[in-house]
Order: C-alpha cells, then structure tokens, then sequence
C-alpha cells in the first residue's frame, strides 16, 4: 500500500502561482510514477501532468504547459506541482496518484494509488 497526502491548495488570484505537495508513505516512492489530477465541479477527472520514477520522463497536459512544473524528490518521498500563472479554469480539486508502471501514463485507470485531494481555487 501507498498512502499519499496532498497539501498547499488554496484561494489564489488569478496570475498567481502555487506550488502543490504530495507526500507519499508506504512502499518504496522510487518505484512509482507518480501523476498529477483535477477534477473541476461537474466534469470528469483530467489529467494535469505526470513523472517517471526517476523524474526523467515529464508529460503535461496542452492546457498547463509552460505554466506547470512538475518535479519529485525520492529522498523526500514527494512529488509536488509547481503552477504559475494560474487560470480561472484551474481552480479544481487537485490529486495526485500512483502507479507501478516506469512511464506516468495519462489514463486514471492506470494509477493504483491515490491521494485525498487539495482544493486550488483561482479567483479574479
């Protein structure tokens, strides 16, 4: 089992940035790829980015890229999720997930763990 806690959502204002935390426990966090979700109010699950377990494989999102920055800390055992520039369209609930696989794939039925979920809302 891998327990994962996200933390650092918040109110923030448009333009603004925020950096979101997922710390894992359990298992070894070296062996995930570890990804990061978004649900919004009403709409499905979406993906947001994803990383490799050693970090060298990052995928994004069209609708993040260049504002999002994805990283991991194995020694930490923490993935976390740098936004800038932040959209009124990215206020969401934010989760991150886990799965075995050495790539971060970008379907939610390919993660075995996930977190709670941390609110990030933009405001204008």
């Amino acid at each position: 089992q891998v327990q994962l806690v996200e933390s650092g959502g918040r109110l923030v204002q448009a333009g603004g940035s925020l950096r979101l935390s997922c710390a894992a426990s359990g298992r070894t966090f070296g062996n995930y790829a570890m990804g990061w979700f978004r649900q919004a109010p009403g709409k499905e699950h979406e993906f947001v980015s994803g990383i490799g377990r050693s970090g060298g494989y990052i995928v994004y999102a069209d609708s993040v890229k260049g504002r999002f920055t994805i990283s991991r800390d194995n020694a930490k055992n923490t993935v976390y999720l740098q936004m800038s520039n932040l959209k009124l369209e990215d206020t969401a609930v934010y989760y991150c997930a886990a799965t075995s696989r050495t790539s971060a794939p970008q379907q939610r039925n390919l993660y075995d763990y996930w977190g709670q979920g941390t609110q990030v809302t933009v405001s204008s």
